[in-house]
């Protein structure tokens, strides 16, 4: 049995063939579409943040009015650049939007991917300490955020407070119990998703991972969410960790998604994210139902996961959107033993 989710990077143009044309389009019918998600059966419902694109940003608000719209689903994100975030403040926004909805936020934190502009993080007032690199800076904002989640008192109260202070040192507040268990790491690498694990979060494996063995994407995902489950046994913590894996399914069985998707692309592709690192972008999966089951059998990497992130065309409506996501939960998942 897997958990199985939507997630959304959020884009919105201008163009006559987009459903979303504007910021106001995207994050209203992201709401919509996690009420749909929900009442489908869905498990989750995920967002992707990117700064400087027309792409969702922040992430708290919508998160908050997805809990206060919906009762069951699994709210996250897929990922936060840690990069770019006060780790304080964002205590207290992930706070109340988990209280909103009732402690279902999942959120996916990471150092980043590349930006859509230079060391973006600087003109949010972050620069990497002596000898850090921004990965690291990204890394060190994630340790200091989960460190708050604790709880413990910090802060010196003020002796004259314009409210009465509870014993001891202060937290922020409002903190939501239970939270720090539901952290994720989204893990480009075997050794940041081993860092992961050691560090007690949950496992976020996206659509493409660091190639570090040249062999096929689905392979190496499956064996970074192996060093990943070995490293946490190690660490001895006490509860059962999490693991996603991303996957872009799409099932053939009308005319609009053989117009759409009737093309896929069946192969890992090779980049660059940046100077130094070569990346595998995994193969999208789209076929007729009978096919496509044969096909994500042999995926090694979404058998080792628990929870299926599918990643969704936004601009293609909330319609739309809906009926792909049903589509894999009626007559995809049951055939796999997901469901």
């Amino acid at each position: 049995m897997k958990k199985i989710g939507f997630l959304s990077f959020g884009h919105w143009t201008p163009s006559p063939q987009s459903q979303a044309r504007s910021a106001a389009d995207v994050l209203l019918q992201s709401i919509d579409l996690a009420v749909a998600a929900e009442e489908l059966g869905a498990d989750g419902a995920y967002f992707r943040v990117h700064h400087f694109a027309r792409q969702l940003a922040s992430p708290f608000p919508l998160l908050a009015a997805v809990g206060a719209r919906t009762s069951r689903i699994e709210i996250g994100t897929a990922v936060i650049d840690m990069r770019y975030e006060n780790p304080l403040y964002m205590i207290e926004d992930a706070g109340a939007a988990d209280l909103i909805a009732g402690g279902r936020l999942q959120l996916g934190i990471s150092r980043g991917s590349p930006e859509q502009v230079i060391d973006g993080w600087r003109y949010f007032g972050y620069q990497p300490g002596e000898g850090e690199t921004d990965a690291d800076m990204g890394r060190r904002h994630a340790e200091i955020f989960l460190d708050m989640l604790r709880g413990q008192g910090f802060a010196q109260p003020n002796p004259r407070p314009m409210f009465p202070n509870p014993p001891g040192l202060l937290r922020l507040e409002p903190l939501s119990e239970g939270l720090r268990e539901r952290i994720w790491w989204g893990a480009g690498s075997n050794a940041t998703a081993v860092w992961a694990a050691k560090l007690g979060m949950n496992l976020q494996s996206s659509t493409l991972k660091n190639d570090e063995t040249g062999e096929a994407f689905h392979i190496q995902q499956a064996a970074q969410i192996r060093a990943y489950r070995a490293a946490w046994k190690e660490a001895g913590h006490m509860r059962e960790p999490r693991v996603s894996a991303s996957r872009s399914i799409f099932a053939l069985v009308d005319d609009r998604d053989r117009a759409y998707f009737g093309d896929g692309q069946e192969d890992d592709q090779i980049g660059f994210i940046d100077e130094r690192t070569r990346a595998i972008f995994g193969r999208g999966y789209a076929a007729e139902p009978d096919r496509l089951i044969e096909q994500l059998k042999t995926d090694e990497a979404i058998a080792e996961a628990d929870t299926l992130l599918l990643t969704v065309p936004n601009q293609l409506g909330v319609a739309y959107n809906t009926h792909v996501i049903e589509t894999i939960l009626t007559q995809i998942a049951p055939a796999l033993g997901w469901r």
